[in-house]
């Protein structure tokens, strides 16, 4: 996550990051996914953050660390996996909108007195509504505070 955060603080992309540390854009998002660093890779990247190598390694001993940065380490999970969230939903949109104009296009080319562009805009759009409305949160359907609830349920406590 530290590597991450120092990429998105620069405004570096993965390939950017991936082509200034010459390591491959494979290997970027499985250690920002939080899968271990290799020595040779973390040299890499603390060469370009122009860090060391120990500040990068920081992350896995937060986890000992004391409750505040244990916190503030999951709020920033929860901030990057809701951005991920909204992301995906406007790659949704933007696919919508491009696929429904080829759609209509194709019908009124072909064949003009029946709209059947109509039903496809209608079912695909419901569907559209419906990750926006669970992505910016405004419907919370199974979301983590269910998820949340479910577990207490099923471990018999409070989590």
């Amino acid at each position: 996550m530290i590597i991450k955060k120092l990429r998105l603080q620069r405004g570096w992309s993965q390939d950017q990051l991936s082509q200034l540390s010459g390591l491959s854009i494979r290997t970027i998002q499985r250690i920002e996914s939080g899968q271990k660093a290799g020595l040779e890779s973390l040299k890499a990247l603390a060469a370009v953050f122009e860090t060391t190598v120990s500040n990068l390694q920081e992350e896995s001993d937060m986890a000992t660390g004391d409750s505040q940065t244990q916190k503030v380490d999951i709020e920033e999970r929860l901030a990057f996996a809701r951005v991920k969230r909204v992301k995906g939903f406007y790659i949704h949109l933007g696919q919508y909108l491009v696929v429904m104009t080829l759609l209509f296009t194709i019908n009124l080319v072909t064949r003009p007195e029946y709209i059947w562009a109509f039903w496809p805009l209608l079912g695909w759009g419901a569907g559209l509504t419906f990750h926006g409305l669970r992505a910016f949160r405004l419907i919370k359907w199974f979301g983590p505070e269910w998820e949340k609830r479910q577990v207490e349920k099923y471990l018999g406590r409070k989590l």
